[in-house]
């Protein structure tokens, strides 16, 4: 039974990541800083460890708990994230070094943890975003760590592909979850500080190609995919799940 390690999988995209592995047939540990219980709900397949993605030794804690829960790792994914909409003006030292640590330095740090312990046709799985494809007005910040992202994702392929393990990374557009909804409140994100479903319907009718945004459950699918024998011929992609938003 394969073994998959999910940083930030107590709530939204995470989760529903969590539960289509689960869905599959893998064992599960859950890295937060938040524990929501989701064993509770979800069995004795899910486990959780406290941790915090912008401190390195976390991660390799990480690992080690699975490895003293299940004698393996499978997949690492790197999930957990950070997202505020900042006008340039109005970026401080605070608000990027919340959203370097988090971003880009919680994904290489669980990347390096990975890349110690994943066998040959072990899989890692960074969680980007078409922010980090294209810029966006008052996100400059976040885009920069989402290319950041990809950026990694791309050179270990390179890196770690002579050791069989496999580096991609999915890019959603905006998904329906609790800390999105948090950050769109904001008056500096694209709904200026006004109703968020009316945002949401009026971005999907005008970019979405098939008239709907995706799922945390279609994200946690095309991971799962990733990570399968099916995806063996697949390393360094930054795959977009944005039900057309952004074709490429």
């Amino acid at each position: 039974m394969s073994t998959v390690v999910v940083t930030g999988g107590n709530r939204g995209i995470g989760e529903g990541i969590v539960r289509e592995f689960l869905a599959a047939g893998y064992q599960v540990l859950v890295g937060a800083r938040t524990d929501t219980r989701l064993e509770v709900s979800l069995g004795a397949m899910v486990r959780f460890c406290p941790m915090d993605v912008t401190q390195r030794s976390d991660h390799h804690a990480l690992v080690k708990t699975a490895l003293n829960w299940t004698g393996r790792v499978d997949v690492y994914v790197n999930c957990a994230g950070f997202s505020r909409w900042r006008s340039i003006d109005c970026i401080n030292e605070e608000v990027s070094n919340q959203m370097i640590q988090t971003n880009l330095m919680g994904t290489l740090w669980g990347c390096q943890a990975a890349a110690s312990v994943l066998p040959s046709g072990g899989s890692i799985i960074n969680v980007s975003s078409i922010a980090g494809k294209r810029g966006s007005a008052n996100n400059s910040l976040y885009c920069a760590t989402k290319f950041g992202v990809n950026g990694i994702t791309q050179s270990l392929a390179k890196e770690l592909g002579s050791r069989g393990i496999r580096v991609n990374a999915v890019c959603p557009v905006l998904i329906h979850t609790p800390g999105l909804m948090e950050a769109l409140q904001d008056e500096q994100s694209p709904t200026k500080g006004k109703d968020v479903g009316q945002f949401f319907a009026a971005f999907t009718q005008a970019n979405a190609a098939l008239g709907r945004l995706p799922t945390a459950q279609e994200v946690g699918a095309v991971c799962v995919f990733l990570a399968s024998p099916q995806a063996s011929a697949i390393t360094g992609q930054c795959l977009n799940v944005d039900c057309g938003v952004f074709p490429q």
